[in-house]
């Protein structure tokens, strides 16, 4: 069974930049779209996603069944306002998981044949 999960996963693969780091974001914790942004920006993103790419990019991979909709509640930074708060899913986790193996294995490819430091020259 371990054999058809990983196949299943990666069928996923590679995620867009965007769908990696909303991933990345809600492995933490659940979160509301600009929460996820804020979340980027901590994290030094140097590419944080606009607000209609972030959403789109929501509904895709929540399509997917990557993350699904958590309670909708009042968020502490917005005044009355309800936000929308996502989680994401033991799918989606695995398949975060596997992309971050997969960029590993991009970075340590990228070191052996010199384009980073700690490489070949």
């Amino acid at each position: 069974m371990g054999m058809d999960r990983e196949r299943s996963v990666d069928r996923f693969l590679p995620l867009r930049p965007v769908e990696f780091h909303i991933l990345l974001s809600l492995a933490a914790g659940e979160r509301h779209g600009y929460g996820i942004i804020q979340d980027a920006e901590a994290r030094g993103e140097r590419m944080v996603p606009d607000v209609g790419t972030l959403y789109r990019a929501l509904r895709r991979i929540e399509d997917q069944g990557l993350i699904a909709a958590a309670d909708r509640r009042e968020a502490p930074d917005a005044a009355d306002e309800r936000r929308h708060y996502y989680r994401i899913t033991e799918l989606g986790l695995r398949v975060a998981r596997a992309e971050a193996r997969r960029l590993e294995a991009l970075m340590i490819a990228a070191r052996i044949g010199g384009l980073l430091e700690g490489g070949a020259v």
